[in-house]
């Protein structure tokens, strides 16, 4: 077989896996495994040794059980409901307030996990119940939650673009510093989707909480002080160069530790509790990793990616439209293939397209983050819905996907605002970096 058939076969094969329920980073493995020894067949088992090493032994992935630690612990200790709580105190008394503050909530507790699926989970416990207390209709309640989870991967730190940093070789510290003004931006269009949400339908919440006053909200800022603190600590940290990314995901999970054992909460089945749930997140990202170099050394044996690059520089397009089709086809495929899954099969694909093109590569990697965002709440195959269905058993799929349009639709809005002001997304690394 020529190279061309090789590389259809192996995309088909991967597919096939895929949709047969084969865990990402496995289906990766195999198919691009199986593609490497049909090219050259002495180098297969070579390159899959060499690429799980690699990857395991890469110093930069240290910040990924690091941080899922520390959003852990900020689960367990109470952090996370002081956070909701705050959030609560200031905006609970407006106009579909509740779901505001669920926004609110998921954002900064985003800022310690770097996981979609734990901010939605977590907050999801606090919030839908108090929601539902106030009768807000299901899908607002359950479409905030599902949504407010997705900036998990947007806000640093992100696993997100920590696995897109190590696809691209990129920065981890100007990616986080990227994520920032626009993970703020989404936030404030997210409570934005909502009061337009409410001011067309005033019954999908029919009721807010009583005001507090002045002091008592005071109060619950401070209660949630330790979590904030922990935030400027770590991201400020390294805007100002004072750690790398990496030091600053150990500092706040020491930070983390701290606070857990002073509040009396890291009691041994805590304790086996985030251990546990922080090897079994790690383990998923890194088994995908695995999959991921080993499926890219097979499309580089290939010469797709060499291919692609020719025909595109030959049409005579333009970064900007290239971007634009890459990142509405990526939406389509958000429809049907989990997020992660998107990041680690494109990337080895457009990045040389897009480097070629003059492309800036920490840009692209905000706008395919907010991209893969959309694609954990996009029907049918929407990850965080599918969490939130797990904490809200008596509210229907259909109820939940029609509750997420107008965040999805925010979403899109945002990706259009990166395009035309690509400063929203680089103005913070290039004061940092330069």
């Amino acid at each position: 077989m020529d190279r061309e058939t090789i590389a259809a076969t192996g995309f088909i094969a991967l597919f096939v896996l895929l949709f047969i329920r084969v865990p990402v980073g496995l289906a990766m493995m195999i198919a691009g495994g199986l593609g490497i020894y049909l090219i050259r067949p002495p180098a297969a088992l070579p390159v899959i040794a060499g690429e799980i090493f690699g990857e395991a032994s890469n110093y930069p992935l240290t910040i990924l059980p690091l941080f899922i630690l520390m959003g852990n612990l900020a689960g367990v200790s109470g952090m996370s409901r002081d956070l909701y709580d705050a959030a609560h105190g200031w905006f609970g008394h407006l106009k579909g307030g509740l779901a505001s503050a669920t926004i609110v909530g998921c954002a900064g507790f985003s800022a310690l996990s770097g996981s979609s699926l734990a901010a939605a989970l977590t907050m999801g416990r606090v919030s839908l119940p108090e929601m539902q207390r106030y009768r807000y209709h299901d899908s607002l309640a359950t479409g905030a939650v599902a949504a407010g989870g997705t900036l998990g991967i947007l806000i640093p730190p992100s696993a997100g673009f920590v696995v897109y940093a190590i696809l691209t070789e990129e920065s981890i510290g100007r990616l986080f510093m990227a994520g920032v003004l626009p993970g703020l931006l989404l936030t404030l269009m997210f409570i934005v989707a909502i009061m337009i949400v409410v001011t067309i339908d005033p019954k999908k919440a029919p009721s807010s909480a009583q005001r507090e006053d002045f002091r008592k909200r005071m109060q619950m800022l401070g209660r949630a002080g330790w979590i904030i603190g922990i935030i400027v600590v770590t991201i400020g940290g390294i805007y100002a160069g004072v750690f790398s990314a990496i030091e600053a995901a150990g500092v706040g999970a020491i930070l983390a530790l701290a606070v857990t054992i002073m509040r009396g909460c890291l009691t041994w089945e805590n304790t086996k509790e985030v251990t546990s749930s922080t090897l079994k997140s790690t383990g998923t990202v890194f088994l995908i990793l695995f999959g991921a170099f080993v499926f890219k050394t097979f499309v580089g044996f290939t010469g797709l990616p060499i291919r692609m690059t020719a025909w595109v520089e030959a049409q005579g397009f333009t970064g900007l439209q290239v971007v634009t089709a890459i990142l509405i086809f990526f939406m389509i495929l958000g429809t049907f293939l989990e997020g992660f899954a998107i990041l680690v099969l494109a990337v080895p694909l457009v990045q040389p397209i897009l480097e070629a093109l003059g492309v800036d590569m920490i840009w692209f990697g905000v706008l395919m983050v907010i991209v893969l965002e959309m694609a954990l709440i996009s029907p049918p195959v929407g990850i965080n819905v599918f969490v939130v269905k797990g904490i809200a058993p008596t509210v229907p799929l259909g109820t939940i996907f029609r509750g997420i349009w107008p965040f999805w639709f925010a979403m899109a809005f945002v990706v259009v605002l990166i395009v035309l002001f690509p400063d929203i997304a680089l103005l913070l690394p290039n004061t940092m970096f330069g």
